[in-house]
């Protein structure tokens, strides 16, 4: 009866995880796609604004995520600071061309 039991606890666990890191793909993918409208709209500042709240989003989804999303998670995380690091330094082009690969990354993760 005790190995039922956690035999359940342990999917029970690893159902959540899942669902925590659905939500927070779900946000990073919104807040990545924001930033690259924002980017095309030629606004460095809140394409920024908008990729750090990815970030944030992207790397919570990233530590409860397993094998092949968890590769496309970590691989978005990288763009999105590419693409502030050059919306930082108003290189709005180049950090559009990142949110754009990062949002690839998410979609590809959230499969």
């Amino acid at each position: 009866m005790k190995k039922l039991a956690l035999a359940c606890a342990g999917l029970l666990l690893f159902l959540s995880t899942a669902v925590f890191a659905e939500e927070h793909a779900d946000a990073a993918l919104k807040h990545a796609n924001a930033a690259v409208v924002e980017g095309k709209s030629g606004k460095a500042a809140t394409l920024v604004e908008h990729a750090k709240l990815a970030m944030e989003h992207t790397l919570a989804a990233s530590i409860a995520a397993r094998g092949v999303p968890k590769t496309h998670l970590d691989a978005a995380a990288k763009e999105l600071q590419e693409a502030i690091d050059h919306g930082n330094l108003e290189h709005v082009d180049v950090a559009t061309t990142h949110a754009e690969a990062a949002v690839e990354h998410i979609t590809a993760g959230n499969q």
